[in-house]
């Protein structure tokens, strides 16, 4: 009996039937294909993408130079000089990133103790040169203020987890 039945569903084509039917109900259904310059899917909160360096609401850089990240950071990409201020307080004089070292682990993010260094919502930053991927402090601190907002709606929506 299992020899008619191949030999019925060899002769009728029955997968070439089988695939042909698949394809014609998904003819009528709304296509799932997002245009994407134009249109982009939903990130999760806890994307980890480009790197940032965030400012308190005065306009003061929060990174405090406790040198955390730097240490925690397994691909060593992170490097940071610091010098104390007139007010007694510590800021980076130097905070630099080889964006082509890191693997986007996110414990620089993790050990951070006020937030100052993030993983920011952008993912389109691909470069036409290795050296434009050496991040500097100027280009942290612009891209922060380019997404702090976003950065911001993360970190609280991320915030219950912690």
């Amino acid at each position: 009996m299992a020899f008619i039945d191949r030999g019925a569903r060899s002769f009728l084509l029955w997968e070439l039937l089988s695939g042909m039917a698949l394809s014609f109900s998904y003819m009528f259904k709304k296509p799932v294909t997002v245009n994407y310059p134009y249109e982009k899917g939903p990130l999760s909160p806890r994307f980890r993408g480009e790197h940032a360096l965030r400012r308190y609401a005065n306009g003061e850089e929060r990174c405090i130079a406790c040198k955390l990240c730097e240490a925690v950071c397994p691909a060593l990409a992170i490097t940071i000089e610091a010098e104390p201020r007139d007010d007694g307080s510590r800021r980076t004089t130097r905070y630099d990133i080889d964006m082509t070292k890191c693997i986007y682990c996110g414990l620089c993010q993790e050990a951070c103790p006020v937030d100052a260094i993030v993983e920011g919502p952008n993912f389109e930053f691909a470069t036409e040169t290795r050296e434009e991927l050496f991040y500097n402090k100027e280009k942290l601190l612009s891209n922060g203020d380019r997404w702090e907002y976003e950065i911001a709606q993360n970190l609280l929506a991320d915030a219950p987890y912690r």
